[in-house]
C-alpha cells in the first residue's frame, strides 16, 4: 500500500511505544495522587475530626426521636415557619440542623395549683385545685404557634384563677365553704368549658380544699352544728307527740282494765288465784319454802242456795 495514503500502516516502533506511554501516564497520575494525599494527610485528618465534632454537636438537632404518646411540631427556618398541616408521630425523624422539631406530651397530665381569692366581704380564701388535661393531638401545631410548650402556665392556670376570682368575688365565705347552690361546681364547669376553647381538653378539675381564716371557719362550723340540732328537734317533736299520745292511750287502757277487774273480783276468785300460784310454785325444780294458810279460810264450794261464809280457823 502507498505510505502516503489514508490507509498507510503505522510504523512498528510507534505501535510499540503507544501502550507504554498510556501506562506510564496512568502510573504517573496515581503516583501524583498518592504524593498529594501523603502530603495532605494532616489536613484530611483535621477535616474528618472537625466533621465528627460538628456531627456530635448537632446530633440532637438532626436526629429527633418522638417517644410514645408524644407528638412533634416542625419549624422550617427557610420554608414558611411552623408546619401547620402535619404533626410528627412517634418514631425517628431526621431534619436539617437549621430546623427544629418540638416535642409535646399528648398523654393525660395532672397539674396541682393553689391560690387566694377575695370574697364579697374582703376575706381571703385559699383554694387548692388539681386539673387533669391533655392537648388535642391534631391541633398541636396551632397550639405551638399561638401559645407554645408552656401552655399549662399560660392557659390552664390563669383561666382557672380568672373564673374562680370572678365567680367567688361576689359570694360570702359561708356560701363558698358550704358550696351553696352548687356554686363551686358551676364555676368548675365554666372553667373547663373556657379552657377547652384553646386546643386543650380538661377531663376533670377537682377542688382539693377550701381554706378560710380560722375564726370564720369556726363560726361557720358552729352555725352548721346548730342548724343540724334544729333539724333534729324538728324531727323529734312529732315523735315525742306520738309517744305522749301512746302513753295516754296506754294509761286509759290500764285504768279501764282495773275498773273492770275491780268489778269482777271477789274473795273466792282471789283465793283461787292464790292456789294456782302456789301450785305452779310447788311444781318448779328450784328450792323453795311454801307457806300455806294464814288469814281467813274461804268456802270455795258453790253455795247451792246458801250464802258463802267465812269460817275462822
Amino acid at each position: 500500500m502507498d505510505a502516503n495514503g489514508p490507509s498507510a500502516a503505522v510504523p512498528v516502533s510507534e505501535r510499540a511505544t503507544e501502550p507504554a506511554t498510556a501506562l506510564t501516564a496512568r502510573r504517573g497520575w496515581w503516583r501524583r495522587t498518592a504524593w498529594w494525599t501523603r502530603d495532605h494527610v494532616p489536613t484530611f485528618f483535621l477535616v474528618f475530626l472537625a466533621s465528627l465534632l460538628l456531627l456530635g454537636f448537632l446530633w440532637n438537632r438532626i436526629v429527633i426521636v418522638i417517644l410514645a404518646g408524644e407528638g412533634g411540631v416542625r419549624y422550617r427556618t427557610f420554608h414558611g415557619g411552623v408546619v401547620i398541616d402535619k404533626v410528627a408521630e412517634e418514631g425517628l425523624h431526621l431534619i436539617p440542623p437549621w430546623d427544629t422539631l418540638t416535642r409535646y406530651d399528648g398523654r393525660v397530665q395532672i397539674i396541682y395549683h393553689e391560690f387566694d381569692v377575695l370574697t364579697s366581704q374582703g376575706l381571703p380564701v385559699r383554694l387548692k385545685i388539681a386539673a387533669r388535661f391533655h392537648p388535642v393531638f391534631e391541633l398541636l401545631a396551632v397550639l405551638h404557634k399561638e401559645v407554645g410548650p408552656e401552655y399549662p402556665s399560660k392557659i390552664i392556670l390563669p383561666q382557672i384563677e380568672s373564673v374562680m376570682r370572678k365567680g367567688l368575688g361576689t359570694s360570702s365565705p359561708e356560701d363558698i365553704y358550704t358550696n351553696k347552690d352548687f356554686l363551686m361546681t358551676k364555676l368548675v364547669a365554666k372553667a373547663i368549658e373556657e379552657i377547652s376553647r384553646r386546643y386543650i381538653v380538661v377531663d376533670d378539675m377537682l377542688i382539693r380544699s377550701v381554706e378560710l381564716p380560722a375564726e370564720v371557719r369556726t363560726a361557720i362550723e358552729a352555725k352548721a352544728v346548730e342548724q343540724q340540732r334544729l333539724l333534729e328537734y324538728v324531727f323529734r317533736l312529732p315523735r315525742e307527740r306520738q309517744e305522749a299520745e301512746r302513753k295516754v292511750i296506754e294509761a286509759e287502757g290500764i285504768s279501764n282494765y282495773f275498773n273492770i277487774l275491780s268489778r269482777t273480783l271477789d274473795e273466792r276468785s282471789l283465793a283461787w288465784r292464790g292456789i294456782e300460784a302456789t301450785l305452779k310454785l310447788a311444781e318448779s325444780t328450784t328450792t323453795k319454802v311454801v307457806v300455806v294458810g294464814g288469814g281467813r279460810s274461804v268456802d270455795l264450794a258453790p253455795d247451792h242456795g246458801r250464802r258463802p261464809g267465812v269460817r275462822p280457823r
